[in-house]
């Protein structure tokens, strides 16, 4: 595993197994029948499973986590690798042809040079690939609701599933929405129908540009649709916004520019068939989107429908040192934290811990070991993130609901930099004690329209300095964010006499905060509104801007 890692460049993030059946697959996991019924369903998605006490896996495979993503075979050659054996493992590591980051390798020639470095062998065929597509990844459901809800939770749609229509509540003129940057899919509309693409990935390189342009392409030929009107996310330095502006001069028509959380709660609503004459109280829940205000949202209360939105709350802002780095980096967002709370850097606490083990340092996530002399000393480094936060240098302002799970993660001990993206709150989740009740307070500040956390992170501090476990001080603050999600509803109902609350973004992919939050709101007599064919990150990101194009250019 270690060297597959190391040749594919993919230092922790999980790897799917593959195994012949369901029976062999009930040899590593807990396997319920909803689970039974996703794993053979025709579309053959990976399903996240509870791992087994006595799992042989090696925790190499999903390092932190306590679920394995398993997948059945599909093709007829998966059935052969995988036939049981005598000296043949059960259970085989499936990944992409590609290096982390880059698109799948499709054709036979450029695989003999480009995975030349991560493969021993490979094994080609004459049939040529047209389109690039990953395994699609989903879940089942811990808990019921009543009315009762599907129990399959989509994380990402790609093979199997994409690009099948979905059904929109009303007509619509042919519209191409171009998705946002992290997990990108695009979406075409037509009449009563929208087709989103299958998972592009992270535009963050022309390889995967040139991936999204094709994938465009092919759909427009597949589906004969014309595109008549664009929609775009509002960050101006995201490749598919500048792609969808571009194209849209080009060919004279109008491109509208839809807020990243305005989108995310439109998909949620037009995934459910929702016409829009009443407006949905939204909890959008991410980790980067661009704020009307120009600031970093993601830990948004909206009052949406498909033409505009209110935003009565926010998480209140604070700053991110560094930038860009603080989403790689969570001790920068857990110094902030503290920062604005009022609490002193004291080298009893985790991320500064951390930076005093000056001779640790991190190239690309991974701890290398420098001679001091070529480290800034610790002393230093903490009085430089310090005069960031006082003078506003280089630190964003943001209310991202992601980067707070990441400053609690750092806080706690847990992790204090990533390598991929919610590895922190990935494993925050995972230590979370099931039977822990005890919750951490969010105040909400009805004056400003915010909730303030900071109560919150002196709670935490408090527990940390009195040793209590880092699985009881993830509980407690799964816990208080439940309660807050009830809280704002609560003020939502009573402010606007909405009953409908709908949650998207990629945060409500925790499914221990979202069967927490969700029963609390079920329990409160509110009609609950979660993504049951798209993935609720901004894999669905699409379908909400093109509906919200659609509505506000009629």
């Amino acid at each position: 595993m270690a060297e597959l890692r190391r040749r594919k460049l993919r230092v922790d993030k999980p790897f799917a197994l593959m195994v012949y059946d369901v029976d062999t697959a009930a040899q590593f996991c807990q396997i319920n029948d909803a689970e039974r019924a996703l794993l053979t369903s025709r579309e053959r998605p990976i399903v996240l499973l509870q791992k087994r006490p006595d799992c042989p896996i090696a925790p190499s495979c999903a390092p932190g986590q306590n679920h394995l993503g398993i997948m059945l075979p599909y093709t007829p050659l998966h059935y052969l690798l995988l036939e049981p054996a005598d000296g043949f493992p059960a259970a085989l590591v499936m990944t992409s042809g590609n290096l982390s980051e880059e698109p799948i390798v499709t054709d036979n020639d450029e695989a003999r040079e480009r995975l030349s470095p991560l493969c021993d062998g490979l094994l080609l065929h004459n049939r040529p690939i047209e389109t690039r597509c990953d395994d699609s990844v989903a879940r089942v459901l811990p808990f019921a609701l009543s009315p009762p809800l599907p129990t399959s939770y989509p994380l990402r749609r790609a093979r199997g599933y994409a690009p099948a229509a979905l059904k929109l509540p009303w007509d619509a003129p042919a519209t191409l929405a171009g998705g946002a940057e992290l997990k990108n899919t695009f979406c075409l509309t037509n009449g009563r129908y929208a087709f989103l693409s299958h998972h592009i990935g992270d535009l963050e390189n022309y390889e995967t540009l040139q991936s999204f342009e094709q994938g465009i392409d092919h759909l427009q030929r597949l589906f004969r649709v014309k595109p008549e009107l664009f929609a775009y996310d509002l960050h101006p330095n995201y490749l598919a916004t500048r792609y969808i502006l571009e194209r849209a001069e080009a060919e004279g028509l109008t491109a509208v520019g839809v807020q990243h959380h305005h989108a995310h709660i439109a998909a949620c609503m037009a995934e459910q068939g929702l016409s829009g004459d009443r407006p949905v109280i939204g909890l959008s829940f991410d980790g980067t989107g661009y704020g009307a205000d120009e600031a970093i949202w993601g830990g948004e209360v909206l009052v949406a429908d498909y033409r505009g939105y209110e935003r009565p709350y926010h998480l209140d802002y604070f700053r991110l040192p560094g930038g860009d780095k603080a989403a790689r980096e969570p001790w920068r967002v857990a110094l902030s934290l503290l920062h604005e709370a009022g609490i002193a850097w004291d080298e009893d606490l985790p991320p500064v811990q951390y930076l005093v083990n000056s001779e640790q340092y991190s190239v690309n996530s991974e701890p290398v070991t420098v001679h001091a002399s070529r480290l800034m000393p610790h002393a230093s480094r903490l009085t430089a993130v310090k005069t960031q936060l006082e003078t506003g240098l280089n630190t964003p302002l943001t209310s991202s609901m992601g980067r707070l799970f990441d400053g609690i993660a750092a806080l706690v001990g847990i992790r204090q930099t990533v390598n991929y993206e919610a590895q922190a709150a990935m494993l925050l989740e995972a230590m979370v004690d099931k039977g822990e009740d005890g919750r951490y307070p969010f105040h909400l500040d009805e004056e400003r329209g915010v909730i303030d956390w900071r109560e919150m992170v002196t709670a935490v501090v408090t527990d940390l300095r009195a040793n209590l476990s880092s699985e009881r001080i993830a509980a407690r603050f799964h816990n208080g964010l439940a309660h807050m999600a009830l809280e704002v509803s609560r003020r939502g109902r009573q402010q606007y006499g909405l009953h409908e609350v709908a949650l998207s973004g990629g945060v409500w992919q925790n499914v221990t905060l979202l069967e927490r939050t969700a029963v609390l709101l079920a329990g409160d007599q509110f009609t609950l509104y979660l993504h049951r064919k798209l993935p609720a990150n901004d894999g669905g990101l699409a379908l909400g801007q093109a509906v919200v194009a659609i509505n506000s250019s009629q």
